[in-house]
């Protein structure tokens, strides 16, 4: 049955009413047995209901106190399964006792503090598909040499598959955004940890990333390394046009000068 209701806007978040769209994505995420799912941004539960169809170990976080009612309302099997609040400021490592995955119509305006957030308990969720705007759905799903390419697409890359899976026009949503939306599906490699020092490597992804247009030898100045690094030929190069392994050599490299 349909539970939509023709909620307000809330923190840039764009409200889905399409029905066949909602059960595309739902069908989107790979579930087995009574898998561990958190959804994020539920509003009004036009995902959940399908979820809820799944024999899963389901958990929602809505920020929303009119949505967290409506859900409470029509889903009083989720009553104990809700989380209130900011997502963001949620404790992801005491969500489930197992790893997890994260499934949501993402609200615009956060969904890169949300896939950071993922990237620091990337141990805990294997999989995510969610619903955000094309053109970051672009970015993180971009092969290196790509205009859109930038840091999300290596940190993200460096531990998931990135998929896209299908576009969503405006007019599915309540208000319409003014902007294409696009569903992806990120899974988990086999990458447990970087063979190098990962808060390095981050760092200097994003300050190649920080002057993108000039040399890495120009972008990465300021992290004053030594002449020995400068003087390698990758840096001749610009740092969307290195690609996860690339970024894992150059952060080796630094390491291995530092002693």
């Amino acid at each position: 049955m349909n539970q939509m209701v023709r909620p307000k806007k809330f923190l840039g978040q764009h409200f889905l009413t399409d029905q066949r769209i909602a059960q595309r994505i739902v069908d989107s995420l790979l579930v087995e047995g009574k898998d561990a799912v958190l959804e994020i941004g539920p509003g009004t539960g036009v995902l959940t209901q399908y979820l809820l169809k799944k024999d899963l170990d389901l958990k929602v976080a809505e920020i929303d106190r009119d949505s967290v009612a409506h859900l409470k309302q029509h889903f009083p099997q989720l009553s104990d399964k809700i989380i209130e609040g900011d997502i963001l400021d949620c404790d992801w490592s005491r969500l489930f006792e197992k790893k997890f995955k994260v499934i949501g119509n993402f609200p615009y305006n956060i969904s890169s503090q949300i896939f950071f957030k993922v990237l620091d308990h990337r141990q805990d969720v294997d999989q995510v598909v969610c619903m955000l705007q094309k053109e970051v759905a672009d970015r993180i799903a971009s092969p290196k040499g790509s205009k859109v390419y930038g840091i999300l697409s290596v940190l993200l890359q460096a531990y998931y598959q990135v998929d896209m899976l299908f576009k969503v026009p405006p007019g599915v949503f309540f208000p319409p955004p003014k902007v294409m939306s696009a569903v992806i599906r990120l899974k988990r490699n086999e990458t447990q940890s970087l063979e190098c020092d990962e808060k390095m490597f981050v760092a200097v992804v994003k300050q190649g990333f920080q002057n993108r247009r000039k040399t890495l030898r120009n972008a990465l100045k300021r992290l004053n390394l030594p002449a020995s690094v400068m003087a390698l030929p990758l840096l001749d190069l610009r740092a969307e046009q290195l690609g996860v392994s690339d970024f894992v050599f150059l952060t080796q490299q630094i390491q291995q000068s530092n002693g």
